[in-house]
């Protein structure tokens, strides 16, 4: 990575972004642990570069709630409590549900026909968690882009983010991958025939049971 020199002052601009970049696929891949104390000076040595664009770029992976700075104490990679959790599925709940709803009812044929090919790609994934996760993803993602609401998209993309911090996801639970999968199709066989109201339920049980999956069998 370039270090920023004095007469090119946009620079730091790109350099702090890219310093974000790289911080933020070390968070997401686990390089960087939930609840982890991030060494300032060591991260400095190893991408070559100044204390300047590191805080900045930690003060971007603030601002999207992958870092939280503690007084004094420095930067830290975001731990999710299990109140933390159940908040975010509540509002992945509510979005996402809505959106079915939405795109059952004004989806196109091509629409609903690619949401299918979606599915299957998660039928083809099990037992296979990684591509089950990543298919999974993919079939959220791009039904929040049939819907069309900017606004819903970035919120889902900022909590679904989140999440991946989440120790506890419920899609680590043995026998969630296969329920997973019959919620899906079940959501699918609603979007096809244009249920509204069916989608909109079963998208919402399907983060309820979610939810339940990340907490502790008794």
């Amino acid at each position: 990575m370039p270090a920023l020199t004095a007469d090119a002052p946009l620079a730091s601009t790109a350099l702090y972004e890219q310093v974000a970049d790289r911080l933020r696929q070390r968070i997401l891949a686990r390089e960087l642990e939930p609840g982890s104390w991030i060494d300032e000076l060591k991260l400095c040595g190893e991408l070559g570069i100044s204390r300047t664009p590191l805080r900045e770029a930690l003060k971007v992976l603030a601002a999207e709630g992958l870092v939280t700075m503690k007084l004094r104490r420095g930067a830290y990679v975001t731990e999710m409590s299990e109140r933390d959790v159940a908040e975010a599925y509540q509002l992945l709940s509510l979005l996402e549900s809505d959106a079915a709803a939405i795109v059952a009812t004004q989806a196109s044929d091509d629409d609903l026909a690619e949401l299918r090919a979606l599915h299957q790609a998660l039928e083809d994934a099990l037992p296979d968690r990684d591509r089950f996760f990543a298919a999974n993803e993919r079939f959220h993602l791009r039904l929040l882009e049939m819907d069309g609401n900017r606004w819903r998209q970035q919120i889902v993309g900022d909590l679904r983010r989140l999440m991946k911090l989440n120790r506890h996801h419920s899609l680590f639970r043995e026998g969630r991958l296969s329920e997973s999968l019959d919620e899906h199709r079940a959501m699918l066989a609603a979007l096809l025939r244009r249920d509204g109201d069916g989608a909109r339920a079963l998208m919402a049980a399907h983060f309820r049971n979610g939810l339940a999956a990340t907490r502790p069998v008794s």
